[in-house]
């Protein structure tokens, strides 16, 4: 990450490139099965047993294997049932847990950071929910055998009632949300037999990853311990949607008690028009979060009995934290970042996509071809660098990025290569060294681009409210 002799530890960008044992393998298998729900199993063809006798062959030797080798029999013979179904959707999870759990150790040796010790997970019962979670796994399972070609508005339309169920309930906003857009995902492209492209993956991700959520135990709040000491913000990384954007501050937590410095998140979201966009998010995230100020003015904060979770996740509490002295992000990358120990992750969010690993890269040179990626050129081996993930509500861009000589970014794993997507760069502006962040316009800006953003979304929030307004007056 660093040079050595700047008291850091030197990253193995070779380690990037080199081939991970068994992670071809498991993808197949996890191919083959997602091949399968594109026809669905009411009616399963020769081909689809294939698929499901790839996947049991993966899990051979498991404490699954008994279980899925019963399931794929009964799906093959179009009999499967909801236990069964479950069963292959967490053989599934299962193989790409193990994914991620390849590519994080990969990672591991590539930042010679150490990783908190995970501890056991909380069990529980299906509580007063069990009736509404039921229903969501019935739905999952119809949807199963119809299959992505066989999905109709009618049969997505079941989604609606369980949703509505779901969401007045705090703990099972999770799975309310991650319902409700599954849905709208498939309604947009219905009816499934005139798709002439189907995204396989993601919606076996997404098939999976919402079974797996309706099990009893799913929705327990994590278990969470006080942090006392001082946070170090390192960047910002902002997701959006029409409706909704979020903001995920990394960081280096140092606490009080003088223990090993850890990587931790802040995350804060809000709803949104789909008129609100670029720097005027900000407007709708600040209210909400003291956080994003002390990333602006590049300062730390100090945390007092601030929960956080066995994840890295903090649970932000404005009450719990105050801003503190002046903290440079660069400085922190390179003098802590590299003795901070990474976050374990829960067992149902071991995916690859869920990798985001905060690293500092310098002293490299920038490849970039006219509208080409940008490739950054390490110790001789190239790392990807993905400008396309850098937020349009900061100053940050790519001809930014091919101009820097220092990068704090997030390792990611993408389309079967790591990458590295750029939260802040060093640069030189008329001779002098200048660190420009994605999340430099978070808390309040005097840039002029900045400003013009924040006044246009001002505008059009406005124009909504008064709209709003008049409507509720009818």
């Amino acid at each position: 990450m660093v040079p050595a002799d700047e008291g850091g530890g030197l990253m193995r960008t070779d380690l990037l490139s080199d081939p991970v044992d068994g992670l071809d393998e498991a993808l197949a298998a996890v191919d083959a099965f997602d091949r399968v729900l594109v026809a669905g199993l009411l009616r399963p063809q020769p081909a689809q047993a294939e698929g499901l006798t790839a996947i049991t062959d993966a899990v051979a030797g498991t404490p699954l294997a008994t279980l899925v080798a019963e399931a794929a029999e009964k799906a093959a013979a179009g009999a499967a049932g909801e236990d069964h179904f479950v069963a292959l959707a967490a053989a599934r999870t299962a193989l790409m847990g193990s994914v991620h759990d390849a590519l994080v150790a990969r990672v591991g040796d590539v930042t010679g950071r150490a990783r908190t010790e995970a501890t056991a997970p909380a069990t529980g019962d299906g509580g007063p929910a069990a009736n509404v979670l039921a229903a969501a796994r019935a739905w999952l399972c119809d949807i199963a055998r119809a299959g992505w070609q066989g999905i109709d508005h009618e049969l997505v339309a079941g989604a609606a009632p369980v949703v509505s169920a779901m969401l007045p309930d705090p703990l099972l906003r999770r799975q309310a949300t991650l319902l409700d857009g599954f849905a709208a995902e498939l309604a947009a492209s219905c009816p499934g037999a005139t798709l002439e492209r189907v995204p396989v993956r993601r919606w076996a991700d997404l098939w999976s990853r919402a079974l797996l959520l309706t099990l009893p135990g799913a929705t327990r709040p994590p278990a969470t311990s006080p942090a006392t000491g001082r946070l170090l913000p390192l960047g910002v990384d902002v997701q959006e949607h029409a409706t909704a954007v979020q903001a995920q501050v990394h960081a280096v937590f140092e606490p009080a008690d003088g223990t090993a410095p850890r990587l931790v998140r802040a995350t804060v979201s809000a709803p949104k028009p789909d008129t609100v966009v670029g720097a005027g998010l900000w407007q709708l995230l600040r209210p909400r979060m003291s956080l994003l100020a002390a990333v602006s003015e590049g300062r730390s904060m100090e945390l007092d009995a601030m929960p956080v979770t066995d994840e890295g996740d903090l649970l932000w509490d404005d009450e719990r934290a105050r801003a503190g002295e002046p903290a440079d992000p660069f400085a922190t990358a390179r003098v802590i970042l590299s003795t901070a120990t990474d976050p374990v992750t829960a067992p149902l969010d071991r995916h690859p996509v869920r990798i985001a690993v905060p690293v500092l890269v310098e002293g490299y040179a920038v490849e970039r071809e006219d509208h080409g990626p940008t490739v950054f050129a390490v110790a001789g081996h190239r790392l990807a660098v993905d400008t396309d993930r850098i937020p349009a509500a900061g100053p940050l861009g790519p001809e930014t990025v091919a101009t820097s000589g220092a990068c704090i970014g997030l390792l990611r794993w993408d389309a079967g290569a790591f990458v590295l997507q750029p939260l802040a760069v060093e640069t030189t502006v008329r001779k002098k060294t200048v660190a420009v962040h994605a999340g430099a316009w978070a808390g309040g800006t005097t840039d002029k681009a900045g400003v013009r953003a924040e006044k246009a979304a001002t505008d059009s929030v406005a124009v909504l409210r008064e709209r709003a307004g008049r409507l509720l007056r009818k």
